[in-house]
């Protein structure tokens, strides 16, 4: 166990950032609400990203109205000037609506760790874990971490999860960089770490091709996918022209196989009136997708 370690740079596992070869989101048409479950609010899940958008309940009202308390701390900047999109603005609004879609209902507390960028440091986000570990929450998504020195943990967030009541579920993405190596803390003990799988064209679905992988993987679910957004501009160096998009996008990355790993596990509990680590413990039963992957979550 490490005495000294360097302050670790934590990003957001969308495309774009710290050279992950994923990809920009993508304008898509509106998705129709799935039916709410009433049994859903009672299951709380907490997420740790870029935040909510400022109108998220009354843009996407059946998918977020009264499902999460507005607090001004919790909202994603999002934009880089005036309505331009940052790099990852619009980050955690979209993981939100992967997991409402997924658990239809579900209670959750969006805060804020990465900027609208989908930068991040290991001080604020072991702050956000502490903080969301007294709300008596039942799973944590974590669409989001780093690499180390040497591959070895880091030691802050070692700590800061294994400092969460027991009972408490963490799902983090496995990242975009397509190696081995781990990426924390979704290689840490006890918490499920999920790649990324992909539904091609021809409706087939294989492993991502910019997926983390290994040995350390619990699950995986398909990375590209459409879910909710905001409105405003994507206007990339380089580009004639920019991009508008009306509340909706289609993206790709483990950020997104991660969340659905998290409804699926809201939900379970739900229908069957099960824990937490029951839910997940039933979904992750089975045979490896793919060497490294981990078990396929639909």
């Amino acid at each position: 166990m490490p005495l000294v370690q360097p302050h670790h740079v934590i990003v957001g596992h969308g495309g774009l950032v710290m050279g992950n070869p994923g990809d920009r989101p993508y304008p898509a048409e509106p998705i129709s609400a799935p039916k709410s479950d009433d049994r859903l609010r009672d299951v709380r899940v907490g997420i740790i990203d870029t935040g909510i958008s400022s109108g998220a309940d009354s843009d996407h009202s059946d998918w977020f109205a009264e499902r999460y308390a507005k607090e001004a701390d919790d909202v994603d900047p999002a934009y880089s000037s005036g309505d331009q999109f940052a790099l990852q603005g619009g980050h955690g609004t979209f993981v939100a609506g992967v997991i409402q879609n997924a658990a239809p209902g579900v209670s959750f507390d969006p805060e804020v760790a990465l900027d609208q960028n989908g930068f991040g440091d290991e001080e604020r986000l072991v702050r956000k874990i502490a903080e969301l570990g007294q709300k008596k929450i039942n799973v944590l998504n974590l669409s989001l971490g780093c690499f180390t020195e040497d591959d070895v943990a880091s030691e802050p967030l070692r700590r800061a999860i294994e400092g969460l009541p027991a009972d408490v579920v963490v799902v983090a993405s496995a990242g975009n960089q397509g190696t081995q190596r781990p990426s924390w803390p979704a290689a840490l003990c006890g918490v499920t770490a999920v790649a990324a799988a992909e539904q091609k064209r021809d409706g087939s679905i294989g492993p991502a091709f910019y997926s983390n992988w290994g040995h350390w993987v619990d699950a995986c679910a398909i990375g590209n996918r459409a879910s909710t957004y905001l409105k405003g501009e994507w206007h990339l160096p380089g580009e004639a022209a920019a991009t508008p998009f009306a509340l909706w996008a289609y993206w790709y990355g483990t950020s997104f196989a991660a969340p659905l790993v998290t409804g699926r596990i809201a939900a379970t509990m739900a229908a069957e009136g099960i824990t937490a680590a029951q839910a997940r413990d039933k979904l992750l039963t089975g045979p490896d997708f793919h060497p490294g992957y981990g078990v396929f979550v639909k």
